[in-house]
């Protein structure tokens, strides 16, 4: 008696989702990439700090810390300002008509990635001011920090509220100019001509933000 069998053709889409890794490990893949790319910076900033900036050595060690977390705090917050324009304004992600899904149900790969590496971002800087308590912020830091990862992680799992959480990161357009201010203050440079027109930036910058 012979055994039954068919023969089946393999299209590309199949083969894609053979191929493709799961929507799991793509999310861990950008966490693990938001861990190390900010402790990449950490260590940049330490090494190109010290080399090019005499004032660096002569500073305290935890005035070293505070000054090399905050090179990766800049670097996160130029990501998420990019990505979140990107995805809110120039993708159609989110645009009228290019789905059937109500905006706030809408989520891409590129949008788990996105909120990924921010959560990446945000469980090292958490282990940075825990480690180093209160020298990088009081409770209140923590706090802040808990429920950014609370609410990105939920946003993640639900796939809802994505618009509203990349509108939150793109708030984070004026950290670079939060944290040049604090340099400048820290290298003594507060009366510099650099120093009052950051100042300005960051002043426009809240002021179109709120709007």
């Amino acid at each position: 008696m012979g055994i039954p069998f068919s023969f089946g053709f393999l299209t590309a889409a199949d083969a894609y989702d053979f191929a493709a890794p799961s929507k799991e490990i793509q999310w861990l893949v950008s966490v693990f990439a938001g861990i190390s790319s900010s402790l990449i910076v950490y260590r940049f900033t330490a090494t190109f700090s010290s080399r090019l900036f005499t004032g660096y050595r002569k500073f305290s060690s935890a005035v070293k810390v505070e000054w090399n977390n905050r090179g990766f705090s800049t670097f996160h917050a130029l990501f998420a300002a990019f990505t979140s324009l990107y995805l809110l304004i120039v993708s159609d992600l989110f645009k009228d008509g290019s789905q059937e899904k109500l905006v706030v149900n809408r989520s891409s790969a590129f949008s788990n990635s996105v909120l990924s590496f921010s959560t990446g971002y945000f469980l090292t800087d958490l282990a940075f001011v825990i480690w180093n308590f209160p020298a990088l912020g009081g409770l209140e830091y923590v706090l802040h920090h808990g429920l950014s990862l609370f609410s990105i992680i939920q946003s993640l799992l639900s796939g809802q509220a994505q618009i509203y959480i990349l509108m939150v990161l793109f708030t984070e357009s004026t950290t670079p100019f939060v944290n040049l201010r604090w340099y400048l203050d820290t290298a003594g440079l507060k009366s510099s001509k650099l120093y009052i027109w950051n100042g300005i930036a960051l002043f426009f910058g809240w002021l179109v933000l709120s709007i």
